[in-house]
């Protein structure tokens, strides 16, 4: 079963996030431009919270928020949760499911590789089945049963 690493390998490693202090339009404006879900914040090259699109339908909902002047900080999350590199697809769509995420940080030796959105292990799973169909598909074609055939002697 493939790793997270071995997905973010794939899909690409590129860590986007912005600084402490930023505005939420700012950030909105680096997701537009990326084309992302989710962006980290960074202060003093550490990564401390985590902003969603999710986040945005709820923040407006707040008759006070106003994305040109809000500071991202107020408003992103803080308790972030990790996993580790060497686990599994299987094992990260339990924690998507398990904890109601929708992005995972993947770490390797206490450094943050990438982040993992559920579309990206959900890809990740169904090409490993479609593997796994064609293997199958493969070991019990017609030329498989056509080859075969009782000894009668």
């Amino acid at each position: 079963m493939r790793t997270a690493e071995e997905v973010l390998k794939e899909k690409g490693m590129k860590i986007y996030s912005v600084e402490s202090g930023s505005t939420i339009e700012y950030a909105i404006l680096k997701m537009c431009n990326y084309k992302i879900g989710a962006i980290l914040i960074e202060k003093d090259g550490n990564i401390i919270g985590i902003w969603t699109e999710r986040d945005l339908l709820y923040n407006v909902k707040d008759g006070d928020f106003n994305p040109k002047t809000a500071i991202i900080d107020d408003y992103m999350t803080k308790n972030l949760i990790f996993a580790e590199a060497d686990e599994t697809v299987f094992n990260l769509m339990d924690k998507y499911l398990g904890k109601h995420l929708r992005h995972l940080l993947i770490k390797k030796e206490e450094n943050i590789i990438g982040i993992l959105s559920t579309g990206d292990v959900l890809k990740a799973s169904l090409n490993a089945k479609s593997d796994e169909l064609n293997k199958l598909h493969a070991m019990v074609s017609w030329e498989y049963y056509s080859n075969w055939r009782w000894d009668k002697k």
